[in-house]
């Protein structure tokens, strides 16, 4: 039974760990991180943390590959222009 619990959450969290780049006003904006911020962060966007790939670095922090990707790469994603973004969608 315990093992079929693992198996759910795991499933769950690999589910819920995704960033998806967005097209705004016709340019196409990717996630940023810690490591890649000073050229991937416009300040015109509203940007987001992704809370799955938060989870999936601390998670796997034993990895180090693993939250070095989430956490350098992916751990924010762009949802719209800046003052544009409806507050009750985040």
């Amino acid at each position: 039974m315990k093992k079929l619990i693992v198996l759910c959450l795991m499933l769950a969290f690999l589910l819920s760990g995704c960033g998806s780049s967005k097209v705004i006003d016709g340019k196409e904006y990717d996630t940023y991180g810690l490591l890649n911020e000073s050229k991937m962060k416009n300040d015109n966007v509203e940007y987001r943390m992704i809370i799955g790939n938060v989870i999936w670095g601390v998670f796997l922090c034993e990895t180090v590959i693993a939250p070095v990707y989430f956490f350098g790469f992916s751990m924010y994603e762009p949802v719209g222009k800046k003052g544009e973004v409806n507050k009750g969608e985040i």
